[in-house]
């Protein structure tokens, strides 16, 4: 049996951690609640886990956000990865 590729293998609404690399800036964190908040208005930026890199010139962020669907959490992966001081979202 083949299992539809347009279904997901989350089930929504869910607790979901990102990862978002980037460059080390004073703002990155903000830029990236900023993002997020966009689409998840009540995302607490306190929550955002942060880890730098051993030579201090890149940062990872660990977002848990609360998502309803396939498509919001699409959205949210589309607008970190499309900003210049982003590197990875996983």
């Amino acid at each position: 049996m083949t299992k539809d590729l347009s279904e997901s293998l989350i089930e929504f609404p869910c607790n979901f951690p990102i990862k978002i690399i980037g460059e080390a800036h004073q703002d990155f964190r903000k830029i990236i609640a900023s993002l997020i908040k966009e689409h998840i208005h009540d995302f607490i930026d306190k929550t955002i886990e942060s880890k730098n890199s051993k030579e201090g010139k890149f940062v990872s962020l660990t977002c848990t956000i609360y998502v309803t669907s396939k498509r919001q959490l699409d959205l949210i992966y589309k607008d970190l990865s499309a900003h210049p001081m982003t590197k990875f979202v996983l």
